[in-house]
């Protein structure tokens, strides 16, 4: 597919999503909805992509809502939500899709920016980055775009509370500390760090890492260990089932690095 405000590089199995209006900081505009909503939305059945990494171009990564576009284009009906669902539901095709979602961040990630990098799987930060939740600075509620749910997972209460009930930016260094992001590397090295990133996570079996993505989504809700553990055992048998895991298991044995199929 063509989009008009991100592009998608494919790289074998590995999709390197860029947002792409960096003139703009590559704030969120209807082009933008419109192009995260088709994307993402196919990634559910796209069997040969493994892995998604999502960066910025330019200055950021993104910095949220395009305010001076916002309003000028009719958003669909989402569901009587007009665009506030429109765009919501990227956050939720970002976390039903099967791959595992990688952010590189540098430069500003804030409000509807700050909420595609937590709703990634794993956020990499440069030194540069700078993210904060801008919605309570515009009179609005920060309770917007998942960020009520995926930050105090990440942080705990108490700091999502914080950065929620402010607004305030939390830069690279205490996002790191706080576990908001798991790596923290120069600006220069941030593309770098995603790659070594990938290449690891393309020694796993297909089947195996999509399970892990699936499980651990499930588990962070779960309503207790049994539940989490009844879904850690059909997740397992159907891994066990798989040719991936023959495969593993002899390259394992034959101390050689495994060939998966997909």
């Amino acid at each position: 597919m063509t989009y008009e405000t991100i592009s998608i590089e494919q790289r074998g199995p590995v999709d390197w999503l860029t947002l792409n209006r960096p003139d703009a900081l590559n704030s969120i505009n209807n082009q933008m909805v419109a192009d995260l909503s088709d994307y993402f939305g196919r990634l559910f059945n796209a069997r040969h992509t493994r892995i998604v990494v999502m960066k910025g171009a330019g200055r950021a990564y993104c910095a949220g809502l395009d305010i001076k576009a916002q309003g000028t284009q009719e958003a669909p009906f989402a569901g009587g939500f007009g665009f506030q669902g429109w765009l919501a539901d990227v956050y939720v095709k970002m976390r039903r899709c099967p791959q595992p979602i990688i952010s590189l961040i540098h430069g500003a990630a804030c409000g509807g920016g700050f909420a595609f990098a937590l709703a990634s799987d794993i956020r990499i930060a440069a030194t540069s980055a700078r993210m904060n939740a801008a919605f309570i600075k515009l009179g609005l509620s920060s309770c917007d775009m998942g960020t009520s749910y995926f930050l105090p997972r990440l942080v705990g209460a108490s700091l999502a509370a914080e950065l929620m009930m402010t607004g305030r930016f939390i830069h690279a260094d205490r996002a790191l500390a706080t576990g908001l992001v798991s790596q923290v590397v120069a600006d220069v090295e941030l593309e770098a760090a995603g790659e070594a990133l990938v290449a690891e996570m393309l020694a796993t079996s297909p089947i195996g890492l999509r399970m892990t993505k699936e499980g651990l989504g499930f588990a962070i809700d779960a309503p207790s260990l049994e539940a989490a553990i009844a879904l850690e055992n059909r997740n397992q048998l159907m891994c066990a089932a798989s040719d991936d895991f023959k495969e593993g298991l002899a390259a394992f044995l034959e101390k050689r690095p495994p060939n998966y199929s997909a």
